[in-house]
């Protein structure tokens, strides 16, 4: 029995490792994959030729990499064209969009199928293999693949890389809300990126249920789907949007999004490069791509829509499994009912004891008290040691995976020793706890978050669990791990995605779903005589990992730390100063702002918007230099009844990337900014912030504004370009090879700001 159980014990360990590995296809090369294939390898040339630079709107590369996405699709036989115009979309963003589009004909006149990707990346140092080479590089060699085939399809399949996805979805705002083909798409294929690696999650966009979308995924067989109900419903609570959901918003368009996200640390960064890409990543787009595709090219598009939803998770052997959500209810209902009846049948057998069962919930509550409080903590520990963190405004450092494994192998230490202080208690009246904690759980995820309610899966595994122990005194091991085989599939992979997408500040959902995987596996691990020694195991195996994340925590050339700086010129006080967002200063930048260095004071901490809220740190006096401002033309100023009608052109008199205007707190109604009409939400929520113009050919800005007659108006313009490091009034040198631009924030720029009042 020792060696079954020493065994199953194996067995368990390779389930594990198997939850993670069946997420993904392998990588074998293939350039010389027959022409009807998808071929990792072709793909990759499209990669690599795409993030050759930094291609973010206003950027040269960006007209390069827009020219090559062309010359790729004419090299197939399509005909390829632009669609050109200004929008601000829902964010307050302007830019002057360039898409790109291109259209095979099917043989009737039914929806359209859309694959959707774009081609800009993120200003101002990304660049951009990921976020989105990746997605570009996967629809061209899908459609060159798809053509290889020389069918024609049923449905009319549209191309579309968008631009300016970066700056606020406005590539996709401008063809849906003003491209004539938008009203034919019937469904969108959409290829993302918020990483470098890792599995590539399927998230549906819909307006209704996504019973039929569901239905026809399934169908199209995809080998290695990822894709959980739950994390759809995060996705919609989280402020993470995609060129998708623009589709979904304004046109009532349905769609799928295919990203990634692990290697979080590389996402809008310098280190977003064609050999960071992990190719098993890349292939596991192509492997959504080319099913789907041929699928939905055929399938029936106008009838997409459907008022039903359903649960979904996927499962190894098994790829989607689904079910109504009509079932919820029934199926908690059925597994509370099956509690009854065991704990009705275990007091009739006497295997189970009032006193046992109260007993067992100590150490239930202790491990989930113990490991819940360890996670929360894990940031503030990790950022206390290493402060240099802070600058990671991932939050997921490049030793990160280790900190999981750190705080997960602690949290089994803790699971195995306070159960091994319980081993007196039989398992039937331990198991009685954790059936009590995952019923509560699942009957809140059923009430609140019924995306979860897959989570009932697992417990019919530890119910069936339960009957085994309460009618053998010795079960056999190898099914006792059967059962929880559900539990680790489902479950173990969310151990490692809540600190991967959310960040390490998220490491408590690591740890408490450790411990709940752990209670369903009780039953066989409440076989093991040897829990004790399995705890100082996974002890050892927590100073092993946590000795080699301490070792990895230096920055480096392949590990570099986030700087920045900034020049700022402020034209209202004539005061120039250096600036930097950093929290512990590197060399580079400490030369400029000196030993005694100071923070901001309330007015100097006001800076431009970052994704992160981060704000200025640090501060220090700097030359004043010769920074050319805008020039800030009036050219209509009149009263409309109750309004006052304020027009005024900001034109560069230097190269600039971008322009803010920021107002003081006055209502505001009918704004346009050349010409673009700002959505009354914007207006109503935006703060003080007007717009944010991310400038193309050094182009002018020209906003239109009405405010009540009686206000007084306050404008602070402030106007920034990317080229600190190599303009020749400054003798700022090369970054070190330790450190990257600090992403999410204004970096490696000069900036002026001037205010004006409209009395």
């Amino acid at each position: 029995m020792k060696l079954s159980r020493t065994l199953a014990l194996l067995v368990l360990l390779f389930s594990v490792y198997w939850s993670y590995k069946a997420l993904m296809p392998s990588y074998h090369p293939d350039a010389e994959a027959p022409s009807q294939s998808f071929s990792t390898d072709r793909a990759l040339v499209h990669v690599k030729n795409l993030s050759l630079e930094p291609h973010a709107v206003g950027f040269p590369g960006h007209i390069r990499a827009r020219n090559y996405i062309i010359a790729e699709l004419k090299k197939m036989g399509l005909e390829t064209s632009t669609q050109e115009g200004y929008t601000a979309g829902d964010w307050g963003n302007l830019s002057k969009a360039t898409n790109i589009l291109a259209r095979i004909k099917g043989t009737t006149n039914g929806k359209a199928l859309l694959l959707l990707s774009h081609y800009d990346s993120n200003p101002h140092s990304s660049y951009g293999a990921s976020d989105a080479a990746s997605g570009v590089a996967t629809i061209l060699e899908g459609v060159r693949a798809f053509l290889a085939e020389s069918q024609t399809p049923k449905n009319d399949i549209i191309i579309l890389i968008t631009d300016a996805e970066e700056l606020g979805l406005n590539g996709a705002d401008l063809f849906v809300n003003k491209h004539p083909w938008a009203k034919d798409v019937g469904l969108v294929l959409n290829f993302e990126a918020r990483g470098s690696g890792g599995p590539s999650y399927m998230l549906i966009e819909t307006n209704r249920g996504n019973g039929t979308l569901i239905k026809e995924f399934t169908k199209a067989h995809p080998k290695y789907p990822v894709a959980n109900s739950l994390a759809y419903s995060i996705y919609k609570m989280l402020p993470n949007d995609t060129d998708l959901t623009v589709f979904r918003e304004d046109g009532d368009i349905e769609g799928f999004n295919f990203a990634f996200i692990d290697d979080h640390f590389d996402y809008h960064t310098a280190l977003d490069t064609y050999e960071r890409l992990d190719k098993k990543t890349l292939a596991h787009q192509g492997s959504y791509l080319m099913p789907l595709l041929n699928h939905f090219s055929e399938a029936d598009l106008g009838n997409l829509k459907s008022l039903n939803d359903y649960i979904y998770f996927n499962l190894p052997f098994f790829n989607l499994v689904s079910y109504p959500f009509d079932w919820i209810w029934p199926m908690f209902g059925l597994a509370l009912l099956a509690f009854v009846v065991l704990l009705v049948l275990g007091f009739k057998k006497k295997k189970l004891l009032p006193k046992a069962i109260l007993k067992g919930f100590v150490p239930l509550l202790f491990a989930l008290v113990v490991n819940g409080v360890l996670g929360y903590f894990c940031w503030s520990v990790i950022t206390w040691w290493y402060p240099d963190f802070k600058d990671m405004l991932h939050g997921f450092t490049y030793n990160g995976h280790l900190y999981i494994l750190v705080y997960v192998m602690m949290a089994l230490s803790v699971c195995f020793w306070i159960y091994h202080k319980f081993r007196k208690t039989s398992t039937p009246n331990l198991l009685v706890a954790p059936i009590v904690i995952w019923l509560i759980i699942c009957g809140l995820v059923a009430q609140y978050l019924p995306g979860a309610s897959f989570f009932v899966v697992p417990l019919f595994g530890l119910l069936a669990a339960f009957m085994v122990t309460l009618n053998q005194e010795e079960p056999n091991p190898f099914l006792l791990v059967f059962l929880a085989l559900p539990a680790i599939f489902i479950h173990a992979p969310f151990i490692k995605m809540f600190p991967v997408g959310l960040g390490l500040k998220m490491m408590v959902a690591a740890t408490v779903f450790t411990t709940l995987l752990f209670v369903l596996v009780l039953p066989f691990f409440g076989q093991l005589k040897t829990k004790d020694r399995l705890a100082y195991l996974f002890l050892f195996l927590f100073f092993v990992f946590g000795i080699s994340s301490h070792i990895n925590s230096n920055f480096n050339s392949k590990r570099p730390k986030p700087s920045s700086l900034l020049y700022v010129y402020n034209a209202d006080t004539d005061v120039a100063s250096w600036a930097t967002y950093d929290n512990r200063l590197i060399e580079w930048n400490a030369q400029f702002l000196g030993s005694e260095k100071r923070k901001p004071t309330a007015k100097e901490h006001e800076t431009l918007a970052s994704k992160y809220r981060t704000e200025l740190t640090h501060i220090a006096d700097a030359p004043k230099k010769n920074i050319a401002l805008p020039r800030i033309d009036t050219v209509k100023d009149t009263i409309i009844g109750e309004n006052r009608v304020l027009e005024i052109c900001i034109t560069p008199k230097r190269d600039v990337n971008r322009l803010d205007v920021y107002t003081n707190s006055i209502p505001l109604t009918n704004v346009q900014v050349n010409r673009i009409p700002l959505t009354s939400h914007f207006l109503e929520n935006r703060g003080n912030r007007l717009i944010t113009h991310y400038i193309t050919n050094n182009d002018f800005t020209e906003i239109e504004m009405q405010f009540p007659k009686d206000s007084v108006l306050e404008l602070s313009f402030y106007e920034a370009s990317n080229d600190l490091l190599t303009h020749p009034d400054f003798s700022v040198p090369k970054r070190p090879e330790t450190s990257i631009p600090m992403p999410f924030v204004l970096n490696d720029a000069i900036l002026t700001i001037k205010t004006l009042r409209f009395d």
